[in-house]
């Protein structure tokens, strides 16, 4: 079976690993970008720009690789789950694991607002392993 057009926009973005011309293609600029209380810098960033500066440019100098690695998706029409986990090596070297469930809405062909849920204490743990 085939995805939607949706849960294909949004594997886009997975399959990618986040490459800043995919981003441009199917990020709206004015996402809201909510991140779960307790995961480092979560929070609501009611733009890309800030999700981008005020969450990823505060993140990522804690780690030398982070990333998405998405195992399954639901499409719910306008929105999409996806189940996955968070696959970091932090500056000291110390890998980690940690499960995600991401809520993408979908509108006018663009990703408009994420909802993530995740171990925030394994993200905590790894982020400050230094």
């Amino acid at each position: 079976m085939s995805d939607s057009p949706n849960t294909a926009l949004v594997r886009r973005l997975y399959d990618s690993g986040m490459a800043p011309d995919v981003v441009a293609e199917v990020i709206d600029p004015d996402i809201v970008w909510d991140i779960t209380p307790g995961f480092p810098y979560g929070g609501v960033y009611k733009t890309w720009a800030s999700a981008g500066a005020d969450f990823f440019g505060r993140l990522a100098p804690r780690f030398t690789s982070f990333g998405a690695v998405a195992e399954e998706f639901y499409d719910a029409g306008e929105e999409v789950f996806v189940r996955g986990h968070y696959h970091a090596v932090s500056t000291s070297g110390a890998e980690s694991d940690a499960r995600f469930i991401h809520l993408w809405t979908v509108s006018g062909g663009k990703l408009t607002h994420l909802i993530q849920a995740a171990d925030s204490h394994v993200v905590q743990l790894a982020a400050n392993d230094d």
